[in-house]
């Protein structure tokens, strides 16, 4: 079992800046992908960004590419969304999610974290 944890989430007026941090427990992610979604209001959830564990490598939503950055620490068994540059449309509730195997943009993944809520005025 993995158990994930955001934090970081707020308020913050459009081009400001938001790091969320997704801690996990109870498993080391070496053989995991670990993905953040997001669900505006009244909206299905949707793909922002995913990376790879074990080779870092990443994948991004045409929305927030070259505004959002997900990154690692293995130390922390934690993973990082720097989201800059942020609009309105990015207001969402935002979930980190990990499973096993190769990455997906569909929400088909094992484990889920309570999400944390990204508010962005204009």
């Amino acid at each position: 079992q993995v158990q994930l944890v955001e934090s970081g989430g707020g308020l913050v007026q459009a081009g400001g800046s938001l790091r969320l941090s997704c801690a996990a427990s109870g498993r080391a992610l070496r053989s995991y992908v670990v993905a953040w979604f997001r669900q505006p209001p009244g909206k299905e959830r949707e793909f922002v960004t995913v990376i790879s564990w074990s080779s870092g490598s990443t994948l991004y939503a045409d929305s927030v590419k070259g505004r959002f950055t997900i990154s690692r620490d293995n130390a922390k068994n934690t993973v990082y969304l720097q989201m800059d540059s942020l609009k309105p449309e990015d207001t969402a509730v935002y979930y980190c999610a990990a499973r096993t195997g190769g990455y997906v943009t569909d929400p088909l993944y094992d484990y889920w974290g309570q999400g944390t809520q990204v508010t962005v005025s204009s």
